[in-house]
């Protein structure tokens, strides 16, 4: 059974028939805030944790500034410009609205003058040709009569014109 008591138990060393007992080994209680700098746990290759004299962590290499490359400043230069050309072309466009909507009426009108030009002239030119030599006058109009013929399909195409 259990003792009330706890023991602490002792390597034994055995030579021949004689056991030698090795005194106990008392290792003083250390607490984490008083190991001093430089002094950390380790454990060693037989596997005992032990406190030894670390070397001190080596400090991290600071990154030496670098150069800002050339199209990152044309960029931060142009960007607000870009920004404020296009802010005044906006209040442009505010201001020329009434004009730029006169301006869509009168390309439409010029369109419709275009249009009825085109349609116009041609009536105009027909009427004045009647009037000035027309058929109830005795002037002559001539018809022109074109036949052609060809045979297959690559064959020679004739025709004749007839004028009456």
């Amino acid at each position: 059974m259990h003792s009330p008591t706890p023991y602490q138990s002792t390597p034994t060393t055995h030579h021949g028939d004689l056991i030698h007992r090795t005194a106990p080994v008392h290792q003083p209680v250390i607490l984490p805030a008083d190991i001093p700098p430089g002094v950390d746990w380790v454990t060693l290759p037989n596997g005992i944790r032990t406190l030894a004299y670390t070397p001190p962590p080596a400090p991290q290499p600071v990154p030496a500034a670098q150069p800002i490359p050339t199209w990152a400043k044309t960029t931060a230069l142009l960007a607000p410009t870009v920004g404020v050309g296009i802010g005044a072309a906006g209040i442009g466009l505010s201001y020329a609205a009434p004009g730029l909507i006169a301006m869509t009426h009168a390309l439409w009108s010029a369109a419709a003058l275009v249009v009825a030009t085109v349609i116009a002239v041609p009536v105009v030119i027909r009427t004045a040709r009647r009037a000035v030599g027309g058929t109830g006058t005795g002037g002559s109009t001539t018809h022109i009569t074109q036949n052609i013929t060809a045979t297959g399909l690559f064959g020679r195409a004739t025709g004749t014109i007839n004028h009456r």
